[in-house]
């Protein structure tokens, strides 16, 4: 409903300091689409920054004199189109501004925007290249791994939190057990059993600081027990990776095809453990089937071990829910997970369990790095679990990012058409390759500077691979999902044809 009848409105002519904004400049009958546009156009030019702050409905209606209704039905615009929201006391403020459009000038800077130092960083990742890529701007963020943050509970948290300090001794606020508080192992072995098929000791459960550390501390062990190779999916993750290079392990890379993990070319390589994403493989999305996943536990049965990172297993949408490899062979398989991808990374709060004769290796370890995870997270998350709110707040963002991949992969349609689809049945992500010899180092870096931004799928492949995009979905609107990926395809055609340099994915 357009309320915008200036004979009812009643509106002066007198104009708003905010903007100077002057409603005579409004056409009949076209004060909210008027309205709309000019705050729409001052969000684009940078006149609203992301993060200011918007008069209240009432307040500018009533220094432009014209109805409440005609503001309120301008911000509901705006936020459908994912430009503001509504932050409780801090009122409405600017979340997103909009992308620029392929005739708009790119950046002056001299030389062509996909040979700025976007690209150098895209096609050549240093040790430093997430948070450089993080640091970077972008007007719609598809970085893959991000839940909706948007979408924490906090009320649920904040209820959580103090229901624990009401109960809490004075003593459980000093240094706790590294491995961690007893509260949340039990939580977490619960969890594990009923959405894992994980029968677990709690006392068994190493409480960590996500599975990055996860992996830190089990490199440190192996390289302890002389074990200075790991063997890691291709693609696989480069994040991972790194972490194993840190402490010093060699990671040989295995190839991944439609059905997983190459066990054949593992058996073959003659590494003694594997980093694997079983349940649903990154950045490719496949499953691990079923003779797969026999080979691999005879593999490792014949003595070898696996670290299994669960990253992301119970978001599923479009598949029956897949066994942890842990679950049926805990003597051979260290197992990790957390709580990042379902509710924050920011929490640091992630979990491992490993067979009996590493666990106390690991947990020294663990007391050496941080005397172990801070005790009120965990206690707080223990209650959010046992209380039913984790559940709850799963079944939430299946229905939520359902909806979002299914707008991702309906723009792909449209405005990729040649491009693959991989991995939409599950995780917080998809993936897309393409035919040709696209440069996907320098697609990423060209799409980061028309504001989208994303993976080139080569950032995470040692070995030669299809050049494509790795594209996170969960934490956009489908209105912002739609236009990154309208701007993906405009982009392409740019770069289409360049070739990647020798050696990439």
């Amino acid at each position: 409903m357009n309320r915008s009848n200036p004979a009812r409105s009643g509106r002066s002519n007198g104009g708003a300091d905010f903007l100077q904004l002057d409603p005579s400049e409004a056409p009949a009958g076209g004060l909210a689409d008027w309205l709309t546009d000019r705050l729409r156009t001052a969000i684009s030019t940078g006149h609203l920054p992301v993060g200011a702050r918007l008069p209240a409905t009432r307040t500018l209606a009533t220094d432009l004199g014209i109805s409440r209704g005609v503001v309120t039905e301008t911000y509901q615009r705006l936020t459908e189109d994912g430009q503001i929201a509504g932050q409780g006391r801090r009122g409405t403020v600017v979340v997103a501004a909009p992308l620029r459009t392929a005739t708009e000038p790119a950046r002056q800077t001299g030389r062509d925007p996909v040979l700025r130092d976007e690209e150098s960083l895209l096609s050549r990742p240093g040790l430093d290249a997430f948070d450089r890529l993080r640091d970077l701007p972008a007007h719609i963020d598809l970085t893959p791994g991000v839940p909706d943050l948007a979408a924490f509970p906090r009320a649920a948290w904040m209820r959580a939190e103090r229901a624990v300090l009401s109960d809490l001794r004075s003593a459980d606020f000093g240094y706790g057990d590294p491995a961690g508080t007893a509260a949340l192992r039990r939580a977490v072995a619960a969890w594990l059993a009923q959405y894992r098929g994980i029968a677990a000791d709690p006392d068994d459960l190493i409480i960590v600081a996500g599975v990055a550390q996860a992996i830190g501390l089990v490199a440190q062990v192996l390289s302890q027990h002389d074990t200075h190779e790991i063997a890691v999916e291709d693609p696989g993750s480069l994040g991972s990776r790194q972490h194993l290079q840190n402490w010093g392990l060699r990671t040989l890379p295995i190839p991944v095809d439609d059905r997983g993990l190459r066990v054949d070319v593992l058996r073959d390589s003659g590494a003694e453990v594997v980093m694997a994403t079983p349940a649903h493989h990154f950045p490719t999305g496949v499953v691990l089937d079923g003779e797969r996943r026999r080979e691999l536990i005879h593999w490792a049965k014949d003595g070898g071990l696996i670290l299994e990172d669960d990253y992301d297993a119970e978001h599923r949408y479009d598949r029956p829910p897949v066994p942890a490899l842990r679950a049926m062979l805990p003597d051979q398989v260290i197992y990790a997970g957390s709580i990042s991808k379902l509710l924050a990374p920011a929490l640091r709060i992630g979990w491992m369990l490993a067979p009996t004769r590493y666990k106390e290796e690991l947990i020294a370890r663990k007391r050496l790095a941080d005397l172990g995870n801070a005790g009120l997270p965990q206690l707080t998350l223990a209650h959010l679990m046992e209380s039913g709110e984790l559940e709850r707040q799963l079944r939430f963002l299946r229905r939520r990012h359902r909806t979002r991949r299914d707008a991702m992969v309906t723009a792909i349609r449209n405005h990729l058409p040649t491009a693959t689809i991989h991995g939409a049945a599950a995780g917080l992500h998809l993936t897309i390759t393409f035919a040709d010899d696209t440069d996907d180092a320098a697609l990423a870096a060209a799409a980061l500077d028309r504001g989208v931004k994303c993976h080139p799928l080569s950032w995470h492949c040692q070995l030669p691979h299809a050049p494509g995009l790795v594209l996170g979905y969960a934490a956009r609107t489908p209105t912002d999902i739609t236009a990154a990926i309208a701007q993906l395809g405009t982009v392409r055609q740019e770069v289409s044809g360049r070739r990647p340099a020798p050696g990439a994915c």
